[in-house]
């Protein structure tokens, strides 16, 4: 699917649980997107890096983590970069202020049950939970709060990450392009 160039860049935030599938189909979509503009992937693993490098996951650090992350999102689409945000982001709360910052935003749920996001956990994130190595696990020790009203559902059982990068586009159409719905 091609959408012809828009007047401004826009966020789309991927969230859901962690190995929810949300970098799997960032990189599906990540492609689609340039065919537009220019695109940046904020994937949270990797700026937590550059912010935290020794990360404790506490409820602050989080906080002031996701906060700078939406930030430097806001910046990025002000400079006419569309921004992908990889990220969990556990908290509403979290994924609102980056809405709040950036007024061509769209929330996207990676819906994936908690049983097979851990089957799918190359990195070992619940593992480290389960064994008590990591207290705050989102979904596992600490809530995950599912979007309440996102612009696109993608259900990570059912649909192929190319699928579903085709119907996030679909939204960004319609809700950027809207001469070209």
């Amino acid at each position: 699917m091609t959408i012809e160039a828009t007047s401004k860049a826009f966020a789309i935030w991927l969230t859901g649980l962690p190995a929810s599938g949300k970098s799997t189909i960032a990189a599906a979509l990540k492609p689609k997107l340039e065919e537009i503009g220019p695109v940046e992937v904020l994937e949270s693993d990797t700026v937590r890096r550059m912010l935290t490098p020794h990360p404790t996951y506490s409820v602050a650090e989080r906080d002031l983590f996701y906060r700078s992350l939406a930030f430097m999102g806001a910046r990025l689409v002000a400079h006419g970069v569309t921004v992908l945000f990889d990220a969990t982001g556990n908290k509403r709360a979290y994924r609102d202020f980056a809405r709040s910052l950036i007024p061509q935003f769209i929330e996207v749920a990676v819906e994936c049950p908690l049983e097979l996001a851990m089957r799918r956990d190359y990195k070992g994130t619940y593992q480290r939970g389960q064994q008590g190595e990591s207290s705050t696990v989102p979904g596992l020790q600490d809530p995950y709060e599912v979007p309440a009203h996102p612009e696109v559902a993608i259900d990570a059982t059912a649909l192929s990450a190319n699928d579903a990068a085709r119907k996030v586009l679909e939204v960004v159409k319609e809700k950027f392009n809207p001469r070209h719905s």
